[in-house]
């Protein structure tokens, strides 16, 4: 996996994306740019299938394991952020570090930037004895309440 010790360079676009792809030596695929394509363009996090539907309507020629299979690598490397929920995993981009308010009326995920204060973060690593390089806060809630 990617994600060992301190992360690499963030990716905050679809050339960052496809930039790493190469570093990795993954194959880019047509399948594996339109996913990412598909991803940098959206401002949600999406399902598999939905990726898939989305795909389909736009006339491209991709099966539904190859969505699975590419989403897995793809997430299992950092490159695309994966949110597991109670009905199935959803898929994004990264463009920056954000956490995310999960709406439970809608299943719907909003993107939020949170910055804890610093002295938080510093008792965190004093009682933890872990230097904190990035975090992810998540929220639930209801919209329509």
């Amino acid at each position: 996996m990617e994600q060992s010790g301190a992360r690499k360079r963030k990716i905050r676009s679809l050339k960052n994306a496809l930039n790493r792809c190469q570093e990795l030596g993954m194959r880019l695929s047509r399948q594996r740019r339109f996913i990412l394509e598909l991803l940098w363009s959206q401002q949600e996090h999406l399902s598999a299938k939905e990726i898939y539907d989305r795909l389909s309507q736009q006339g491209k020629d991709i099966g539904h394991t190859s969505v699975y299979q590419n989403l897995e690598a793809l997430s299992s490397h950092g490159i695309i952020e994966c949110v597991d929920r109670h009905e199935g995993r959803l898929y994004g981009n990264f463009c920056e570090d954000h956490s995310h308010v999960n709406i439970l009326d809608t299943n719907q995920i909003m993107d939020i930037k949170v910055e804890l204060p610093a002295e938080l973060i510093e008792k965190i690593e004093a009682k933890t004895g872990v230097k904190v390089d990035h975090y992810r806060i998540d929220f639930y809630g209801y919209k329509n309440r």
